[in-house]
């Protein structure tokens, strides 16, 4: 990694430890974001010539605080908010952090800021969106990506949930139980989409972005502890293990990617596939069933399995086929296409890959490229050639387009 890339990593971490204070301290979550993302930006141009301060914290605090004050007297120059403004923060306070922000953030107030961000004012869309902005770091083209919708919709979303958020005074503060467990549902489902967004990054020259995957396992294992009995939450946290525990093996020294079929196991991380399968084995045998339990199951049954070849397939089918009926949707479709493939024949994967062909995701790179791993599969290389072409040109991660790109050449190399 370059060094810029390393600073983009630490701010990608610290953005949601600093929202969280400035939030906890102004009370005004859309001026706050909107100065820690100048902040960010700041520090972005900044610390990659001038070198990463020795407290990056406490600069970001700062920097984010200056701005905050700034608006607020601009907006209240002629009300009395201005004078109490100026009188609740003193001066000094503007160039130091504040008694306790020079320690590392506590993780609640990054759990705050996402069961805030969950709040039922917020429409589910924008509850989303603008998770995936103020704690994920997701830009908005990342995060359209990930929706399979416009940029400029998922900006309408994240901008109407600020303003909803400000024009209901909502608290910054833990809900009490009942209604955080009614929010959290969209917590677990932005968790999950910032692990997959690091896990296999949409864009960019690099495969994976560890720092997301991390803060993702890290959030969630806070949630884990404070809800020990909730089958879906470990059933969130085994999934994440049990996939973060192949990310040595899903990249060559040059960058280039790794399929799971051809990954050399020996290189999996065993303490976090120990940990995946208890909590998995636990949560199936005393909670109720859910979509991540079934995803986690499933990620277990390759995790136990020393080869590829020794792959129980009959079992991820059933599974996919449960998690279909439980949870549908085409991404679901498309993985059970490819265990249909590998228990039934290709014949049969690509017959239900035609279902999904006037989906959303019709033009989506992953159903070109499952397309064409089962063309290939069923010995049709022109046109498993063709359908690599088509999903390279769809995919805007570098790493994916050269492995797609290399796929069609090698068949156009044996032919």
């Amino acid at each position: 990694m370059t060094e810029r890339d390393d600073v983009e990593d630490l701010l990608r971490r610290l953005a949601p430890q600093v929202l969280g204070v400035v939030v906890r301290r102004y009370g005004r979550f859309d001026v706050c974001e909107d100065a820690v993302q100048e902040a960010l930006l700041a520090a972005a141009l900044q610390w990659p010539e001038q070198g990463v301060p020795e407290s990056p914290r406490p600069w970001l605090i700062t920097v984010a605080s200056r701005r905050i004050v700034d608006e607020l007297r601009s907006a209240r120059a002629r009300r009395h908010r201005e004078e109490t403004v100026a009188t609740q923060m003193p001066t000094d306070e503007l160039l130091a952090p504040a008694p306790g922000d020079e320690h590392p953030a506590d993780e609640d107030d990054t759990l705050t800021l996402l069961f805030l961000c969950a709040h039922p004012a917020l429409s589910p869309a924008s509850q989303l969106a603008l998770t995936l902005r103020a704690v994920g770091g997701l830009s908005t083209a990342e995060i359209a990506r990930a929706f399979l919708v416009p940029e400029a919709t998922i900006a309408q979303r994240i901008s109407r949930g600020k303003q909803r958020i400000k024009a209901s005074g909502i608290p910054f503060s833990l809900p009490a139980e009942p209604e955080r467990a009614n929010r959290l549902g969209v917590v677990l489902h932005v968790l999950y989409l910032i692990f997959n967004e690091g896990y296999t990054a949409t864009s960019g020259p690099d495969l994976q972005r560890g720092a997301l995957t991390a803060e993702a396992i890290r959030l969630t294992r806070e949630i884990r502890r404070r809800l020990p009995g909730d089958g879906e939450v470990a059933g969130l946290l085994a999934l994440m293990l049990l996939t973060e525990a192949r990310r040595a093996a899903r990249s060559r020294p040059d960058g280039s990617l790794v399929p799971l079929a051809e990954q050399d196991r020996g290189l999996w991380n065993q303490a976090f596939i120990r940990e995946g399968l208890a909590l998995v084995a636990n949560a199936l045998s005393r909670t109720a069933l859910g979509p991540y339990q079934l995803q986690a199951a499933i990620a277990a049954v390759h995790a136990e399995a020393a080869r590829a070849e020794d792959t129980d397939w009959p079992q991820i089918l059933a599974l996919y086929e449960l998690l279909e009926r439980m949870s549908p949707n085409p991404m679901v479709t498309l993985n059970r296409a490819v265990a249909v493939a590998m228990v039934q024949g290709p014949q049969a994967g690509l017959d239900l890959l035609r279902t999904l062909d006037d989906d959303c995701i019709a033009e989506h790179h992953r159903l070109h490229a499952v397309r064409a791993h089962l063309l290939e599969m069923a010995g049709d290389r022109a046109a498993a050639r063709s359908s690599y072409q088509a999903a390279a040109r769809r995919t805007t991660s570098l790493p994916e387009q050269r492995y797609l790109q290399a796929r069609a050449a090698r068949l156009i190399a044996e032919q």
